[in-house]
Formats: structure tokens, sequence, C-alpha cells
């Protein structure tokens, strides 16, 4: 499909303009507001623009070309374009120079990148969930034997963010020993002491019981995967694990609870939440990322702030 890009165009000048030093996403496309520009996003991992194409457009050079007339003014080094319609999701440097080793950058904190993969290792549009964990962490400072448990933890950002925030003990989990190696490189990166902090690769639903003695935890970040074949599937497993929780939380425990699964409305995922122990209650949804704005708030990325009480 052959697209007029104005639009597209648009945002990402005005965002340029706005001169912000934190990565972030400059269009979104995937949440439906722009009719015919449902399959491509633009993504600022300064000094590297990162255009990703899930559908392939006529046009998408063109559109490179552009975008670089107006990052290149504001110091960036390349615009790269990540083409998923392909298989192993090849990306190419279109304009500029490569950059050879991104970064995602969130304040003071910084995340080394993979373009090469489909996932780059850094989720931009979670980010309403890690300032929550952030004040969550700054609000206990002073708790003796805090604790946060990290599910799903994937490169660690929710456990770099929260050892920045304050002196605390994390327990990492993921049943992939690649991303844990990157969350420890992430800490390891930012001069952050790894003094408590543990990458347990482990299967968060299957082997609970390898993990759940590290509490008992005041802090919790569950964000599974929608799906991921033959370990976990939010519409067949997230009960499952929410009713297996409580074992390994303290009296009293504040917890990030997340579904990325535009077909589970939020009003589902707090039934499904309230249903699996009546001691959670649902304290309120964190507000979407405004990088990513959304047709169908149901659709869009769920973040909920969820308190238990023994």
């Amino acid at each position: 499909m052959s697209k007029n890009w104005q639009i597209l165009l648009e945002q990402v000048k005005t965002k340029l303009d706005e001169k912000s030093p934190d990565s972030r996403r400059f269009f979104h496309g995937r949440g439906r507001c722009y009719p015919g520009l449902e399959q491509v996003c633009v993504d600022s991992f300064f000094p590297a623009l990162l255009v990703t194409f899930f559908e392939e457009y006529e046009g998408e050079d063109d559109l490179c070309e552009q975008l670089w007339q107006l990052a290149e003014p504001h110091g960036y080094l390349g615009v790269a374009a990540q083409r998923r319609y392909r298989q192993g999701a090849p990306v190419d440097w279109h304009c500029g120079q490569p950059v050879v080793a991104p970064l995602a950058r969130r304040g003071e904190l910084k995340f080394p990148l993979t373009f090469e993969r489909q996932n780059v290792g850094f989720f931009l549009d979670i980010e309403p969930g890690r300032r929550w964990l952030e004040q969550q962490v700054k609000a206990r400072a002073g708790t003796e034997n805090l604790k946060l448990l990290n599910l799903f933890a994937f490169t660690c950002a929710f456990s770099a963010v929260a050892r920045a925030a304050g002196e605390l003990e994390v327990v990492n989990i993921d049943v992939n020993r690649g991303v844990l190696n990157r969350g420890r490189e992430n800490h390891e990166f930012n001069k952050l002491p790894l003094k408590g902090i543990k990458f347990l690769q482990l299967d968060a639903l299957r082997e609970f019981k390898r993990f759940d003695r590290r509490g008992p935890f005041q802090l919790a970040v569950v964000d599974p995967p929608t799906r991921q074949k033959g370990r976990f599937d939010v519409s067949l497993n997230y009960e499952k694990l929410l009713q297996l929780l409580p074992d390994c939380l303290a009296e009293e425990a504040d917890l990030l609870m997340v579904m990325n699964s535009p077909r589970h409305s939020e009003v589902h995922f707090r039934e499904l939440i309230e249903g699996a122990d009546s001691r959670f209650e649902v304290v309120e949804r964190l507000p979407q990322n405004a990088d990513f704005p959304d047709r169908d708030p149901d659709a869009a990325l769920k973040m909920l702030h969820v308190k238990f009480r023994r």
C-alpha cells in the first residue's frame, strides 16, 4: 500500500521539537487512530530513529528519507527500518550511519538495545508502570527487608528502575537465560549494586515453589507475555498464577498487574484478578503512556495497581 505520510511526519516533527532526552514513541500507528497507518510505528532511541513496518507499504524508503531530513538537524546519526513482515524481522539502516550500540534512555538510566531482534530490549509503552514502581519504592524508603518480585522480567528494566530508586532486594524471574543475562548487564551498565538482586531462570507458573520462599514480597510486578508457546497463555494461565501469588506476599503488598492482550477487556481483567483471590483489590488502572494513543482503551495495554491484604 502506498501512503501519504503527512500526519506521521507532523507528529514526529512536533516531538523532535520538544527535545525530550528520554527514549519515546514518536508515532504509534498500532492504536488504530490513524486510518491507513495502522502498521507503522516510529521510535526515538537518540541518536537512532527506528521505524517499524508490520506490513509492507509502498514508499517505505521515501518515508525513511523524509524522517532523516527531520531528524538529522536534531543530532540524530541514522534512521533504521525494521520490517516485521519479513522472516527474521530484518533491520536496514536507510539514512545516515548505523548506530553501533543503540541505547534506550530513561532519566539517568541507559539500557543497551539490540535492533537485530524483534524485541529490541526495552518496552516504551509500559513507562507509566515503571514510574509507579519508582514511586512505590521511594515511598518505602527505610523499610527493612523490602523485597520486589519481578515476574516475566525480560531484560529487567523494572528491577533496574527499582534499584535506582532505593534500597531493596529484587527477585527477577524469567524462563529465558539470555534476557536475564541482559538484565544483569543492564544493572552493571548503570553501575547499580547487584547485592540482593537475583536473576533466576525459572518458569514463573510451573516452578513457583522454587522462588516463593524468597519472600515475603511487599512489591510485585506481573507482566506476562500474551502467549508464549508451550509456556504461558493469559487466557489459560493468568488465573492460576494469581491464585499462587498470595503464598509469597507480605501481610500487605502492592502489585502491578499487566495484560497486553487486545482480546481481553479491562472489566474482564479486573474480574479475573478479584475472582482469583478475594484478598486482591484493584485500586486503579494506570494511565496510558500518552505516546501510545489507542482508539479502544480495552485493546490497549492494561496496567492495574492491585492491593493485597492478608
